[in-house]
């Protein structure tokens, strides 16, 4: 199998995150890789995408930092690669990484992704529904039960009427973004224009719901193909604890990580959303849940598995690259006739 991972830059990758694992597991279980950022993206004259990638390595490594320090280095192999020699596009680059001069880049992976489906190329996740979610209102076609009570505005005072209906205490954060970026806990009204301002700049305001199990931190759950990511019977979940004097969770935002205990009730949730997020072609999916509530989805490069294998002593990135691979099957058996977005998600 010959299988590409967009990245946002592939110097800024670290050895912890989900794609690293990813791609150094894929090559032990002897697949050709290759990693690319991207702003190395392109369009040829043939019609074909094209990328200035770096080929993973062959060798065996013993740690990941050896191995994704080849990739980062000066002798890493650059090769041009193009959707003729690709079986799997997997799209991994976070828009909310890429702002300011890159805000060209937050898209690159969708836009280009689409177009590699017309080139027989199986792409993860499926682009045309993974562009539905650039921002949090994809969240809203969900239903309610799963959601915490929201609104989506830019209207301080309607933020304040939510306000004092949730009984003074609420989350405001941006409908684009992630990674617990510009997330602000509101419990007293003094500095809920300034807050509103300051969110608003960049777009709309979401105001959420407050969960008082969220001062505990929340469950990360991965889904794969519609459904709760098990392997022996251990689930590929976290629970990510704050930090002190911190609403976030995101480990990105200083959040740690321990051994999650999954519920009947987060089976529950993840239950409801399974089936759209399958029909939407959402291979790869991680919920964000406190309480009886789940406060995010994250779908372009969501994370967790590494953190779930070293609590869990479990291979999960070799079961979620097996899975992949039965699906590079399917698509030679039937070329064209399943969808991508469906093929996406077979098991």
């Amino acid at each position: 199998m010959r299988i590409g991972f967009v990245v946002n830059q592939i110097k800024t990758e670290e050895p912890w995150y989900d794609t690293t694992l990813l791609t150094f597991t894929a090559v032990k279980m002897g697949h050709e890789v290759y990693i690319l950022g991207a702003g190395d993206l392109a369009y040829t004259e043939d019609g074909n995408i094209g990328a200035l990638a770096v080929k993973a390595p062959s060798k065996k490594f013993r740690d990941m930092e050896s191995y994704l320090a080849i990739i980062q280095g000066k002798d890493a192999e650059k090769v041009f690669i193009t959707s003729e020699s690709l079986d799997v596009l997997f799209l991994r680059s976070n828009p909310s990484e890429d702002t300011g001069s890159r805000v060209w880049a937050q898209t690159a992976g969708v836009v280009f992704g689409k177009l590699a489906i017309e080139k027989d190329v199986l792409v993860l996740n499926d682009p045309y529904h993974l562009m539905n979610t650039l921002n949090k209102m994809y969240f809203q076609h969900f239903p309610e039960i799963v959601r915490p009570r929201t609104i989506i505005t830019r209207d301080a005072e309607q933020v304040r009427e939510f306000y004092h209906k949730e009984g003074g205490k609420i989350i405001l954060k941006p409908l684009q973004g992630s990674g617990g970026q510009d997330v602000f806990l509101l419990d007293e009204p003094t500095n809920l224009n300034q807050i509103v301002e300051a969110i608003a700049r960049n777009g709309f305001v979401i105001a959420q719901e407050y969960l008082p199990a969220a001062k505990d931190g929340d469950t990360r759950v991965i889904l794969m193909n519609g459904k709760v990511f098990q392997v022996k019977g251990k689930y590929a979940a976290i629970h990510r604890t704050n930090k002190k004097g911190d609403i976030r969770s995101n480990i990105h935002a200083g959040g740690v990580a321990v051994k999650a205990q999954i519920n009947d009730k987060i089976l529950e949730l993840a239950h409801i959303v399974g089936p759209k997020l399958k029909n939407d072609g959402m291979f790869m999916a991680g919920l964000d849940i406190v309480g009886d509530k789940i406060m995010e989805l994250n779908l372009f490069s969501p994370g967790g598995l590494w953190s779930a294998e070293q609590l869990e002593k479990e291979k999960f990135a070799q079961a979620m690259i097996a899975s992949i691979e039965n699906k590079v099957t399917y698509k030679k058996h039937y070329k064209e006739k399943i969808p991508n977005a469906m093929l996406a998600t077979m098991d």
